[in-house]
Protein backbone atom coordinates (compact mmCIF):
# COMPACT_ATOMS: atom_id res chain seq x y z
CA UNK A 1 0.00 0.00 0.00
CA UNK A 2 1.41 3.56 -0.93
CA UNK A 3 2.38 6.04 1.57
CA UNK A 4 2.41 9.73 1.25
CA UNK A 5 4.84 10.55 -1.22
CA UNK A 6 5.06 14.13 -1.13
CA UNK A 7 8.81 14.27 -0.32
CA UNK A 8 9.26 12.97 -4.14
CA UNK A 9 7.57 16.81 -4.60
CA UNK A 10 8.38 20.21 -4.02
CA UNK A 11 5.23 21.85 -2.65
CA UNK A 12 5.89 22.58 0.61
CA UNK A 13 3.27 22.92 3.53
CA UNK A 14 1.89 26.09 2.95
CA UNK A 15 -0.09 25.28 0.21
CA UNK A 16 -3.13 22.78 -0.11
CA UNK A 17 -3.02 21.61 -3.46
CA UNK A 18 -6.11 19.40 -5.13
CA UNK A 19 -5.84 20.66 -8.30
CA UNK A 20 -4.49 17.71 -10.47
CA UNK A 21 -7.01 18.02 -12.76
CA UNK A 22 -5.89 21.21 -14.10
CA UNK A 23 -1.71 20.55 -13.53
CA UNK A 24 0.06 18.27 -11.99
CA UNK A 25 2.93 19.17 -9.62
CA UNK A 26 6.48 18.30 -11.04
CA UNK A 27 8.28 15.42 -9.21
CA UNK A 28 12.36 15.99 -8.26
CA UNK A 29 13.51 13.53 -10.81
CA UNK A 30 11.29 15.04 -13.67
CA UNK A 31 13.04 18.11 -13.31
CA UNK A 32 16.72 16.32 -12.93
CA UNK A 33 15.92 14.91 -16.14
CA UNK A 34 15.12 17.64 -18.02
CA UNK A 35 17.99 20.34 -16.35
CA UNK A 36 20.55 17.17 -17.42
CA UNK A 37 19.48 17.37 -21.08
CA UNK A 38 19.30 21.21 -20.97
CA UNK A 39 22.81 21.10 -20.44
CA UNK A 40 23.81 18.76 -22.45
CA UNK A 41 22.79 21.07 -25.44
CA UNK A 42 25.03 23.35 -24.40
CA UNK A 43 27.52 20.44 -26.05
CA UNK A 44 25.83 19.57 -29.44
CA UNK A 45 28.08 17.23 -30.53
CA UNK A 46 27.05 14.95 -27.42
CA UNK A 47 23.95 14.41 -28.64
CA UNK A 48 24.38 11.41 -31.10
CA UNK A 49 22.15 10.70 -34.11
CA UNK A 50 21.07 7.47 -31.61
CA UNK A 51 19.55 9.95 -29.53
CA UNK A 52 16.91 10.63 -31.68
CA UNK A 53 15.32 7.08 -31.32
CA UNK A 54 16.19 5.56 -28.30
CA UNK A 55 14.75 8.32 -25.82
CA UNK A 56 11.53 8.17 -27.89
CA UNK A 57 11.39 4.18 -27.82
CA UNK A 58 11.43 4.00 -24.08
CA UNK A 59 8.99 6.09 -23.76
CA UNK A 60 6.34 4.18 -25.79
CA UNK A 61 7.37 0.81 -24.33
CA UNK A 62 6.64 2.62 -20.49
CA UNK A 63 3.34 3.82 -21.89
CA UNK A 64 2.14 0.36 -23.71
CA UNK A 65 3.03 -1.27 -20.04
CA UNK A 66 0.81 1.83 -18.31
CA UNK A 67 -2.15 0.69 -20.75
CA UNK A 68 -1.92 -3.02 -20.01
CA UNK A 69 0.81 -4.16 -22.26
CA UNK A 70 0.65 -2.73 -26.17
CA UNK A 71 2.53 -3.31 -28.79
CA UNK A 72 4.43 -0.24 -28.10
CA UNK A 73 4.41 0.44 -32.43
CA UNK A 74 1.18 1.03 -31.67
CA UNK A 75 2.38 4.07 -29.60
CA UNK A 76 2.85 7.80 -31.28
CA UNK A 77 4.32 10.61 -29.58
CA UNK A 78 2.26 13.84 -29.67
CA UNK A 79 2.60 17.45 -28.44
CA UNK A 80 -1.26 17.70 -27.03
CA UNK A 81 -4.60 15.94 -26.90
CA UNK A 82 -6.06 17.93 -30.03
CA UNK A 83 -3.33 16.73 -32.26
CA UNK A 84 -3.75 13.00 -31.70
CA UNK A 85 -7.32 13.36 -31.90
CA UNK A 86 -7.01 15.23 -35.11
CA UNK A 87 -4.63 12.61 -36.48
CA UNK A 88 -7.91 10.21 -35.33
CA UNK A 89 -10.43 12.24 -37.05
CA UNK A 90 -8.71 12.55 -40.02
CA UNK A 91 -8.56 9.16 -40.88
CA UNK A 92 -12.15 8.16 -39.08
CA UNK A 93 -14.47 7.26 -42.37
CA UNK A 94 -17.18 9.56 -42.10
CA UNK A 95 -20.36 9.80 -44.56
CA UNK A 96 -23.56 11.65 -44.88
CA UNK A 97 -25.86 10.95 -42.28
CA UNK A 98 -23.87 9.07 -39.80
CA UNK A 99 -23.65 10.27 -36.17
CA UNK A 100 -21.06 11.00 -33.73
CA UNK A 101 -21.87 10.36 -30.26
CA UNK A 102 -19.90 12.51 -27.62
CA UNK A 103 -20.62 13.25 -23.85
CA UNK A 104 -22.24 16.47 -22.97
CA UNK A 105 -19.80 19.11 -22.34
CA UNK A 106 -17.14 17.48 -23.68
CA UNK A 107 -13.94 18.83 -23.43
CA UNK A 108 -13.21 21.27 -26.49
CA UNK A 109 -10.56 20.08 -28.07
CA UNK A 110 -12.77 16.64 -28.65
CA UNK A 111 -15.16 18.79 -30.39
CA UNK A 112 -14.07 20.91 -32.91
CA UNK A 113 -11.94 18.75 -34.79
CA UNK A 114 -15.28 16.53 -35.16
CA UNK A 115 -17.32 19.27 -35.65
CA UNK A 116 -15.25 20.47 -38.80
CA UNK A 117 -14.93 16.42 -39.74
CA UNK A 118 -18.95 16.64 -39.18
CA UNK A 119 -19.80 19.52 -41.47
CA UNK A 120 -17.07 18.86 -43.69
CA UNK A 121 -18.99 15.39 -44.93
CA UNK A 122 -22.74 16.15 -43.49
CA UNK A 123 -22.40 14.05 -40.31
CA UNK A 124 -24.17 15.13 -36.99
CA UNK A 125 -22.68 15.41 -33.63
CA UNK A 126 -25.59 13.78 -30.89
CA UNK A 127 -24.04 15.26 -27.35
CA UNK A 128 -25.61 12.48 -24.64
CA UNK A 129 -25.92 13.49 -21.15
CA UNK A 130 -27.31 12.34 -18.04
CA UNK A 131 -31.13 11.78 -17.62
CA UNK A 132 -31.77 11.51 -14.09
CA UNK A 133 -30.10 13.95 -11.21
CA UNK A 134 -30.76 11.44 -9.03
CA UNK A 135 -28.94 8.53 -10.46
CA UNK A 136 -26.57 10.11 -12.26
CA UNK A 137 -24.15 7.96 -13.62
CA UNK A 138 -26.15 5.24 -14.23
CA UNK A 139 -28.45 7.11 -16.23
CA UNK A 140 -25.34 8.90 -18.78
CA UNK A 141 -24.32 5.23 -18.83
CA UNK A 142 -27.89 3.99 -20.02
CA UNK A 143 -28.26 7.01 -22.36
CA UNK A 144 -24.98 6.47 -24.14
CA UNK A 145 -25.94 2.98 -24.43
CA UNK A 146 -29.39 3.70 -25.55
CA UNK A 147 -28.30 6.17 -28.26
CA UNK A 148 -25.78 4.22 -30.19
CA UNK A 149 -27.70 2.78 -33.40
CA UNK A 150 -27.12 1.81 -37.27
CA UNK A 151 -26.29 5.39 -37.47
CA UNK A 152 -23.30 5.55 -35.09
CA UNK A 153 -19.86 6.04 -36.74
CA UNK A 154 -17.76 7.18 -34.00
CA UNK A 155 -18.29 7.57 -30.06
CA UNK A 156 -15.56 10.16 -28.94
CA UNK A 157 -15.68 10.57 -25.33
CA UNK A 158 -13.57 10.29 -22.20
CA UNK A 159 -12.90 7.41 -19.44
CA UNK A 160 -14.07 9.69 -16.80
CA UNK A 161 -15.82 13.41 -17.31
CA UNK A 162 -12.96 15.66 -16.94
CA UNK A 163 -15.47 18.30 -14.99
CA UNK A 164 -16.80 15.37 -12.39
CA UNK A 165 -15.05 12.32 -12.70
CA UNK A 166 -18.17 10.67 -13.84
CA UNK A 167 -17.08 7.19 -14.43
CA UNK A 168 -18.21 5.50 -18.04
CA UNK A 169 -18.89 1.85 -18.98
CA UNK A 170 -16.42 1.75 -21.66
CA UNK A 171 -16.30 -1.93 -22.11
CA UNK A 172 -20.30 -1.78 -22.49
CA UNK A 173 -19.91 0.95 -25.16
CA UNK A 174 -17.34 -0.99 -27.01
CA UNK A 175 -19.09 -4.54 -26.95
CA UNK A 176 -22.60 -1.97 -28.47
CA UNK A 177 -20.13 -0.03 -30.92
CA UNK A 178 -19.14 -3.39 -32.68
CA UNK A 179 -22.79 -4.53 -33.26
CA UNK A 180 -23.01 -1.37 -35.61
CA UNK A 181 -18.99 -1.34 -36.80
CA UNK A 182 -18.40 1.98 -34.91
CA UNK A 183 -15.28 3.82 -33.59
CA UNK A 184 -14.53 4.52 -29.89
CA UNK A 185 -12.22 7.26 -29.54
CA UNK A 186 -10.82 7.85 -26.15
CA UNK A 187 -9.37 10.98 -24.42
CA UNK A 188 -7.80 9.63 -21.55
CA UNK A 189 -5.99 12.74 -20.92
CA UNK A 190 -8.11 12.59 -17.36
CA UNK A 191 -8.06 9.52 -16.30
CA UNK A 192 -5.15 7.30 -17.99
CA UNK A 193 -1.85 7.38 -15.12
CA UNK A 194 -4.24 7.22 -12.08
CA UNK A 195 -6.69 5.28 -13.30
CA UNK A 196 -6.16 1.93 -14.67
CA UNK A 197 -6.67 1.35 -18.31
CA UNK A 198 -6.13 -1.67 -20.19
CA UNK A 199 -6.71 -1.20 -24.77
CA UNK A 200 -6.76 -5.53 -24.82
CA UNK A 201 -10.12 -4.83 -22.69
CA UNK A 202 -11.69 -1.84 -23.53
CA UNK A 203 -10.07 -2.50 -26.98
CA UNK A 204 -10.53 1.75 -27.97
CA UNK A 205 -9.69 2.42 -31.66
CA UNK A 206 -7.49 4.97 -30.39
CA UNK A 207 -5.91 6.28 -26.91
CA UNK A 208 -5.20 9.96 -26.66
CA UNK A 209 -3.79 11.34 -23.47
CA UNK A 210 -2.41 14.56 -22.83
CA UNK A 211 1.20 14.23 -20.73
CA UNK A 212 0.93 17.01 -18.01
CA UNK A 213 -1.68 16.24 -15.86
CA UNK A 214 -1.96 12.53 -14.52
CA UNK A 215 1.12 11.35 -16.59
CA UNK A 216 2.80 13.86 -14.70
CA UNK A 217 4.88 14.98 -17.49
CA UNK A 218 6.18 18.43 -18.61
CA UNK A 219 3.50 20.43 -20.76
CA UNK A 220 3.59 20.41 -24.53
CA UNK A 221 4.07 16.39 -24.52
CA UNK A 222 1.40 13.45 -24.63
CA UNK A 223 0.66 10.03 -26.05
CA UNK A 224 -1.28 8.09 -27.92
CA UNK A 225 -2.59 4.37 -29.15
CA UNK A 226 -3.69 3.91 -32.27
CA UNK A 227 -5.46 0.45 -33.31
CA UNK A 228 -5.52 -1.47 -36.38
CA UNK A 229 -8.11 0.61 -38.04
CA UNK A 230 -5.88 3.16 -38.38
CA UNK A 231 -2.51 1.20 -39.56
CA UNK A 232 -2.65 2.80 -42.93
CA UNK A 233 -3.97 6.46 -42.40
CA UNK A 234 -2.13 9.49 -43.56
CA UNK A 235 -1.06 11.66 -40.44
CA UNK A 236 -1.86 15.37 -40.05
CA UNK A 237 2.02 16.13 -41.11
CA UNK A 238 4.77 14.66 -42.92
CA UNK A 239 8.28 14.63 -40.88
CA UNK A 240 11.28 12.80 -42.11
CA UNK A 241 11.90 11.14 -38.88
CA UNK A 242 8.36 8.96 -39.16
CA UNK A 243 9.56 8.01 -42.48
CA UNK A 244 11.01 4.15 -43.54
CA UNK A 245 14.90 3.96 -42.95
CA UNK A 246 14.77 7.61 -40.73
CA UNK A 247 17.80 6.27 -38.50
CA UNK A 248 20.38 6.47 -41.39
CA UNK A 249 21.10 10.19 -41.80
CA UNK A 250 23.22 9.31 -44.31
CA UNK A 251 20.79 8.36 -46.67
CA UNK A 252 17.51 11.10 -46.09
CA UNK A 253 17.17 12.48 -49.26
CA UNK A 254 16.83 8.88 -50.71
CA UNK A 255 13.18 9.97 -50.35
CA UNK A 256 10.89 7.16 -48.87
CA UNK A 257 6.88 6.37 -49.47
CA UNK A 258 6.63 4.19 -46.66
CA UNK A 259 6.03 5.31 -43.07
CA UNK A 260 7.74 3.46 -39.89
CA UNK A 261 6.12 0.48 -38.77
CA UNK A 262 2.64 0.95 -36.51
CA UNK A 263 1.67 4.29 -35.39
CA UNK A 264 4.80 5.77 -35.83
CA UNK A 265 3.45 7.66 -38.91
CA UNK A 266 1.09 10.36 -36.36
CA UNK A 267 4.07 11.39 -34.40
CA UNK A 268 4.69 14.82 -34.33
CA UNK A 269 7.66 16.23 -35.99
CA UNK A 270 10.57 16.74 -33.49
CA UNK A 271 9.13 14.08 -31.20
CA UNK A 272 13.12 13.61 -30.21
CA UNK A 273 12.49 16.74 -28.44
CA UNK A 274 15.77 15.71 -26.07
CA UNK A 275 14.81 17.96 -22.69
CA UNK A 276 11.07 16.96 -22.81
CA UNK A 277 10.88 13.38 -23.98
CA UNK A 278 13.56 12.39 -20.62
CA UNK A 279 11.02 14.52 -18.53
CA UNK A 280 7.97 12.02 -19.61
CA UNK A 281 9.53 9.24 -19.57
CA UNK A 282 11.13 9.82 -15.98
CA UNK A 283 7.32 10.36 -15.03
CA UNK A 284 5.91 7.30 -16.42
CA UNK A 285 8.35 5.43 -14.30
CA UNK A 286 7.37 7.07 -11.25
CA UNK A 287 4.00 6.35 -12.32
CA UNK A 288 4.70 2.65 -13.06
CA UNK A 289 6.65 2.13 -10.15
CA UNK A 290 3.39 3.36 -7.82
CA UNK A 291 0.30 1.84 -10.48
CA UNK A 292 -2.70 3.41 -11.14
CA UNK A 293 -4.33 0.95 -8.58
CA UNK A 294 -2.39 1.98 -5.49
CA UNK A 295 -3.00 5.61 -6.36
CA UNK A 296 -6.65 5.23 -6.69
CA UNK A 297 -6.94 2.80 -3.34
CA UNK A 298 -4.69 5.95 -1.57
CA UNK A 299 -6.51 8.88 -3.52
CA UNK A 300 -10.07 6.60 -1.77
CA UNK A 301 -8.47 6.38 1.53
CA UNK A 302 -7.88 9.78 2.17
CA UNK A 303 -10.58 11.48 1.16
CA UNK A 304 -13.20 8.97 2.84
CA UNK A 305 -13.97 10.30 6.13
CA UNK A 306 -14.25 14.35 4.97
CA UNK A 307 -16.07 13.49 1.85
CA UNK A 308 -18.88 11.09 4.08
CA UNK A 309 -18.92 14.74 6.20
CA UNK A 310 -19.30 16.56 3.54
CA UNK A 311 -21.96 14.20 2.32
CA UNK A 312 -23.91 14.63 5.89
CA UNK A 313 -24.06 18.41 5.21
CA UNK A 314 -26.05 17.74 2.22
CA UNK A 315 -23.47 18.04 -0.51
CA UNK A 316 -23.61 15.80 -3.75
CA UNK A 317 -21.03 12.93 -4.73
CA UNK A 318 -21.63 10.27 -6.99
CA UNK A 319 -21.32 6.85 -5.34
CA UNK A 320 -17.85 5.29 -5.46
CA UNK A 321 -18.48 2.23 -8.03
CA UNK A 322 -20.00 5.23 -10.72
CA UNK A 323 -16.71 7.73 -10.38
CA UNK A 324 -13.29 7.82 -9.98
CA UNK A 325 -10.99 8.66 -6.67
CA UNK A 326 -8.45 10.95 -8.38
CA UNK A 327 -11.13 13.34 -9.85
CA UNK A 328 -14.98 13.78 -8.78
CA UNK A 329 -17.04 16.64 -8.13
CA UNK A 330 -18.87 17.92 -5.25
CA UNK A 331 -22.23 19.81 -5.67
CA UNK A 332 -23.28 22.24 -3.09
CA UNK A 333 -26.81 22.55 -1.04
CA UNK A 334 -28.52 25.36 -0.61
CA UNK A 335 -27.11 25.80 2.65
CA UNK A 336 -23.66 26.19 1.24
CA UNK A 337 -22.96 29.76 0.22
CA UNK A 338 -20.81 29.67 -2.85
CA UNK A 339 -19.16 32.89 -2.55
CA UNK A 340 -18.08 32.30 1.10
CA UNK A 341 -16.84 29.06 -0.37
CA UNK A 342 -14.44 30.27 -2.73
CA UNK A 343 -13.22 33.28 -0.35
CA UNK A 344 -12.46 30.39 2.01
CA UNK A 345 -10.66 28.50 -0.55
CA UNK A 346 -8.55 31.31 -1.34
CA UNK A 347 -7.73 32.34 2.53
CA UNK A 348 -7.00 29.12 3.53
CA UNK A 349 -4.93 28.45 -0.07
CA UNK A 350 -7.00 25.19 -1.44
CA UNK A 351 -6.61 24.37 -4.54
CA UNK A 352 -9.19 22.99 -6.76
CA UNK A 353 -11.52 24.12 -9.47
CA UNK A 354 -14.62 25.22 -10.50
CA UNK A 355 -15.97 23.12 -13.41
CA UNK A 356 -19.11 23.49 -15.08
CA UNK A 357 -21.93 22.84 -11.80
CA UNK A 358 -19.33 21.16 -9.81
CA UNK A 359 -16.36 22.10 -7.34
CA UNK A 360 -13.84 19.43 -8.79
CA UNK A 361 -11.44 17.84 -6.65
CA UNK A 362 -8.21 15.76 -7.49
CA UNK A 363 -6.01 14.44 -5.39
CA UNK A 364 -2.83 13.09 -5.88
CA UNK A 365 -0.32 10.81 -3.36
CA UNK A 366 0.96 13.84 -1.84
CA UNK A 367 -1.52 14.18 -0.66
CA UNK A 368 -2.96 13.34 2.73
CA UNK A 369 -5.89 13.14 5.10
CA UNK A 370 -5.39 16.66 7.03
CA UNK A 371 -5.47 18.17 3.28
CA UNK A 372 -8.79 16.90 3.12
CA UNK A 373 -9.72 18.57 6.96
CA UNK A 374 -8.56 21.40 5.39
CA UNK A 375 -10.86 21.30 2.51
CA UNK A 376 -14.31 20.33 5.18
CA UNK A 377 -12.72 23.83 7.14
CA UNK A 378 -13.75 25.46 4.58
CA UNK A 379 -17.16 24.12 3.38
CA UNK A 380 -17.94 24.62 7.41
CA UNK A 381 -16.69 28.29 6.83
CA UNK A 382 -19.45 28.80 3.93
CA UNK A 383 -22.42 27.17 5.94
CA UNK A 384 -25.25 29.60 5.95
CA UNK A 385 -27.35 26.88 8.10
CA UNK A 386 -25.85 24.86 10.78
CA UNK A 387 -26.32 21.24 9.92
CA UNK A 388 -25.86 18.68 12.87
CA UNK A 389 -24.00 16.49 11.33
CA UNK A 390 -23.92 12.70 11.57
CA UNK A 391 -21.33 10.44 14.11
Amino acid sequence: MLTCQKDLFELGNEHTYLNAAYMSPQLKTVTVAGTQMLERKKQPWSVTSDDFFTHPRTLRKLFSRLIGGADHDRIALIPSASYGLANAAQNTPLERGQEILMVEEQFPSNYYIWDRRAQEEGATIRMIGPTDSARRAQSWNEALLSAIGEKTQVVTMGHVHWADGTLFDLQAIRKKLDRVGGYLIIDGTQSVGALPFDVSQIQPDALVVAGYKWLMGPYATGLAYYGPRFDEGEPIEENWINRKGSEHFGGLVQYQSEYQPGAARYSVGEKSNFMLVPMLTAALQQILAWSPEQIQAYCRDIARPALDTLQNMGCYLEPDAERAHHLYGIRLPDQIDGDKLQAALQEKKVWVSRRGTALRISPHVYNTSKDFNRLLSCFEMAQTTRIHKLP
